[in-house]
């Protein structure tokens, strides 16, 4: 059962690119970014314009370096509410030791929860669908099973990116197809957001049936694809240089944000 604060939400987002929003642009926002977390903290500050928000989360890290960098500000924060997806990029990486990790990861969880805040927890998208990302479907299971154990444990709320079928849909992807579009930050935030049985304002339009795409122009698409974001991706693994090096947190600090409350 997900815990609320009697009188507020101090809500604080950790984790990578995931949960910092690549693939959600907004220029006008620190990193150039969104993201389904920011609209999550926005619905919860139209219920309630005291909620507080922090976002602690930076692309390219992997799960040691969040959990070095962000658990322990983000206990001094005092937190109602912590999510938390950690370990997708560990696990793109040629060796891991996820049981290892794992380890970090318990210990992170023990401590957010020793804060007296409601912990949610994401386990990896099933990329069955994708003929590149398919090769790592069987560490991301470990994966998914370990998140389920941590959260059992510690008293932690799952929310089940595996299972979320409508990301099989290429429309949920940007160009990259290792973030989720505008589009899929959306839904996820209505995802968390159902989790936390709090009532939105994010429903959106069925999407149209896919138009059958020619053989030639996939090839197409899948040879630009490699040489703009692949390639660029291998040389920063070669040169183990992180996406998210010279980037600070988005939103260091729990602060309201300026909304307009729902009336009753």
């Amino acid at each position: 059962m997900v815990e609320h604060d009697a009188e507020h939400t101090r809500f604080v987002a950790l984790g990578d690119s995931f949960t910092e929003g690549v693939g959600d642009p907004d220029p006008s926002l620190p990193n150039g970014v969104r993201g389904w977390a920011d609209r999550v903290a926005e619905q919860l500050a139209l219920a309630d314009p005291r909620t507080e928000y922090a976002n602690l989360a930076i692309r390219g890290r992997k799960l040691r370096e969040v959990v070095e960098e962000q658990i322990e500000p983000a206990v001094a924060m005092a937190p109602t509410l912590v999510t938390l997806y950690a370990g997708g990029n560990d696990i793109l990486r040629p060796r891991v030791d996820i049981d290892a990790l794992m380890a970090g990861y318990d210990d992170a969880i023990r401590r957010l929860r020793a804060t007296g805040a409601a912990v949610l927890l994401f386990t990896g998208f099933d990329t069955v669908a994708s003929r590149f990302f398919s090769v790592n479907r069987g560490r991301t299971a470990i994966y998914n099973e370990l998140v389920r154990e941590v959260a059992d444990r510690h008293g932690a709320t799952i929310v089940d990116y595996w299972r979320f079928d409508e990301y099989d849909d290429p429309r949920m992807w940007d160009v990259d197809r290792l973030h989720m579009s505008t589009r899929g930050h959306i839904t996820m935030a209505g995802r968390v957001l159902d989790t936390l049985r709090r009532e939105h304002t994010l429903e959106q339009d069925p999407l149209p049936a896919l138009v059958p795409v020619r053989r030639l122009d996939a090839v197409r698409a899948n040879v630009r694809w490699t040489r703009q974001h692949v390639g660029p991706w291998v040389m920063r693994r070669l040169r183990n240089t992180s996406s998210g090096k010279y980037l600070e947190p988005r939103r260091p600090v729990p602060t309201p944000l300026a909304v307009t409350p729902i009336a009753p």
